[in-house]
């Protein structure tokens, strides 16, 4: 199930621009406890999106897969409220 997930992303480092390998993903903003409402993101057939909350501009990469970024530290591996395979 956990192949069906949204990816999430996030800004802590400050980047301009963060290279996403999904076009259809969750800008958080910041790591929990400062991010932003999380807000659906869809490029449709465009290949970047600003996120309309904060900012942060995402562009699709198609090397990378769907949920690794570039800057990688820019991926949130466990969003808020998803349990791993393990249910920890």
């Amino acid at each position: 199930m956990a192949d069906h997930a949204v990816p999430h992303f996030h800004n802590d480092p400050g980047v301009p621009v963060i290279e996403i390998g999904a076009k259809e993903f969750m800008c958080v903003g910041a790591t929990p406890p400062f991010d932003h409402p999380h807000i659906f993101c869809d490029m449709g057939d465009e290949n970047e999106i600003i996120c309309p909350y904060c900012s942060t501009l995402y562009r699709y990469d198609p090397s990378l897969r769907p949920h690794e970024a570039r800057p990688p530290e820019c991926a949130l591996r466990e969003p808020a409220g998803v349990m791993s395979p393990t249910g920890a």
